[in-house]
């Protein structure tokens, strides 16, 4: 079990994180970027899935910006409405700001990657091209990376993209593997996936491509982390 944290960012903006250490000394430290649901009980199951394997994770609650303690369940469409809109009014820079300051407090636990999904997952992209101290980003169906990709990582990145999401099409997937350095960029593509693959509990969870995604990012991670 994890517990809350509070982070400053550079623009002197305070926003709460969701904290979890692993048991033993941490193999490095890892920032968990939420999908437009805020840091709900899944963000959190999959931080300390992330801890289990021995990092110190925090996840940042990007959306304080807007409203604090933002907890959406995707399987409620008023509150999945309420996600987009706050997507919407959250801009990029701010949000980078608040991934920096994660990224900053775990710089006592070694390397530091970055993982994200949906939303979080074009912010993952966006901290490997822009953010000091990241050693290596893991982007899961972030629909932002084919509309930057003129912006080059400065660090290892994965990227996991489902075949049936109707949110990314395949052409934008097609686009990210022609235009990036396949020795700084690894592109995955699941089969029979779409958006939200790895959100277990509900209708979009395809554990077989969740499994494989999963495997690779530790492997990833372990390879430039620690």
């Amino acid at each position: 079990m994890g517990a809350k944290l509070m982070l400053t960012a550079k623009d002197g903006h305070s926003l709460s994180a969701y904290e979890a250490k692993p048991t033993g000394a941490a193999r490095g430290g890892l920032v968990v970027i939420q999908e437009i649901f805020g840091v709900n009980a899944h963000i959190r199951k999959v931080a300390d899935g992330y801890a289990a394997a021995g990092y110190h994770v925090i996840a940042p609650a990007i959306f304080d910006r807007g409203e604090r303690d933002t907890e959406l369940d995707p399987n409620v469409p008023d509150e999945r409405d309420k996600g987009i809109a706050l997507r919407q009014t959250t801009g990029v820079d701010e949000a980078l700001l608040d991934v920096a300051a994660a990224v900053a407090a775990l710089g006592g636990s070694g390397g530091v990657g970055v993982v994200g999904y949906c939303f979080g997952g074009s912010l993952a992209w966006l901290s490997a091209t822009r953010l000091e101290g990241v050693a290596a980003a893991v982007g899961y169906y972030g629909s932002m990376v084919a509309g930057h990709l003129s912006e080059k990582p400065r660090c290892p990145v994965m990227l996991h993209f489902g075949e049936k999401d109707p949110s990314i099409p395949m052409a934008d997937v097609d686009k990210v593997r022609a235009t990036v350095d396949p020795a700084m960029v690894q592109v995955f593509v699941y089969p029979g996936a779409g958006h939200a693959f790895n959100r277990d509990g509900s209708a979009a969870w395809h554990e077989a491509s969740a499994k494989l995604a999963l495997e690779r990012t530790l492997a990833f991670f372990g390879e430039h982390v620690g």
